[in-house]
């Protein structure tokens, strides 16, 4: 459907029958990634939308969004092996309309990390996805925890904004050497491809030895150190609060290691859980 008027007819046919619904939020270029996030949404909802929407405003002037892969079909295709009930593809001028004048901003969560690195980019996030939670009216929304500073922004726009979707996070899906599915992925040449896999084989040493009792700052200037010499440069790599994204000096609370890198001309993310003892 490509109309927010078709989208809210069919959910309220699906409510007037008792069905509950659950949103999936794509940029598409679908992987097994999104298709989890599908699958989670049958697990709580008895009706699964996903959107397709290469969302201009969340990329920079200097960014890939004339480039970012865009394959309506092979998406759709994919959502309907899924059992995925509706695919919701408007264009970008019936998300944002002449005229179009209104922004959400989230202040604290998006100071620093990836907010730091991509100005306005959290603020694109939080527009696009208030519009996709007002469309659509769902009782979940799925987001996968590898955009894990995404994941908190948007809970704390729904919380704070009072919108009654309840916003889920869903495991990050890799592949088989632990490089997180990313869209991006297919950015990488071969050689590329195989320095990624140390991106995650260095976050996990690093949450390995915060949990032995190394020090935080030792910890995560080796992890830094050992990025760099692999050829893949960090834009940050740090330990944050799991809840708040408060900077973590000690490890009394549950917390995440968090880190962007870019190889080449592409820029991947991930992070990890750091549990307490």
């Amino acid at each position: 459907m490509r109309t927010v008027a078709a989208l809210r007819a069919r959910v309220r046919e699906w409510r007037a029958a008792g069905r509950s619904v659950a949103l999936v939020p794509t940029m598409g270029a679908l992987h097994a990634g999104h298709l989890a996030l599908v699958a989670a949404g049958f697990a709580r909802a008895d009706r699964v939308v996903a959107s397709v929407f290469v969302n201009p405003k969340q990329f920079g002037p200097n960014e890939d969004f004339s480039r970012y892969p865009r394959r309506e079909a092979e998406d759709a295709a994919a959502l309907a092996g899924a059992g995925c009930n509706l695919l919701f593809a408007p264009a970008p001028e019936d998300v944002y309309p002449a005229g179009f004048a209104t922004g959400v901003h989230v202040a604290g969560l998006t100071a620093d990390l990836d907010g730091a690195h991509r100005p306005g980019h959290f603020d694109g996030v939080t527009t696009v996805v208030s519009k996709l939670l007002n469309q659509a009216q769902a009782d979940f929304a799925m987001f996968g925890e590898k955009d894990y500073q995404q994941l908190l922004t948007v809970r704390r726009m729904a919380a704070d904004l009072d919108i009654a979707t309840q916003i889920v996070g869903v495991p990050t899906v890799r592949e088989a050497d632990g490089l997180a599915l990313s869209s991006r992925n297919a950015y990488l040449s071969a050689d590329e491809r195989a320095r990624a896999a140390l991106f995650p084989k260095t976050l996990i040493a690093a949450r390995d030895a915060v949990r032995a009792g190394t020090a935080v700052e030792a910890a995560l200037a080796e992890a830094e150190a050992a990025l760099r010499a692999a050829g893949l440069v960090p834009d940050y790599v740090a330990l944050r609060d799991a809840e708040t994204l408060e900077p973590v000096r000690s490890l009394e609370r549950p917390a995440r290691i968090l880190s962007a890198v870019r190889l080449g001309s592409t820029r991947l993310i991930d992070n990890l859980a750091v549990e307490t003892a």
